[in-house]
């Protein structure tokens, strides 16, 4: 039994969903202060590169995973970037 694509479909949901409890918080508290905003920019710059990489490849899992993990930390720096108080 080839366990790979199972591994990579799992880290792909796992690493996707991750930012929704923090989204959840946010929306919730409104209180944002102590979130880097630039983390987020990173982040949405790299998960990025992973969708096209995985549209370069053909690689349907790296192309939905990474690019609704786009949408999601994009939300996230819209709400950091709408919020945020120094």
């Amino acid at each position: 039994m080839n366990l790979e694509p199972y591994i990579g479909t799992l880290a792909g949901l796992l690493t996707t969903i991750a930012v929704l409890p923090q989204i959840y918080k946010a929306i919730t508290t409104k209180k944002v202060n102590d979130v880097s905003p630039f983390m987020y920019v990173i982040l949405c710059c790299g998960v990025g590169l992973w969708t096209v990489y995985g549209i370069v490849k053909s690689d349907w899992p790296i192309i939905l995973t990474n690019g609704i993990s786009f949408i999601f930390n994009s939300i996230m720096l819209i709400i950091l970037l709408t919020q945020h108080k120094e």
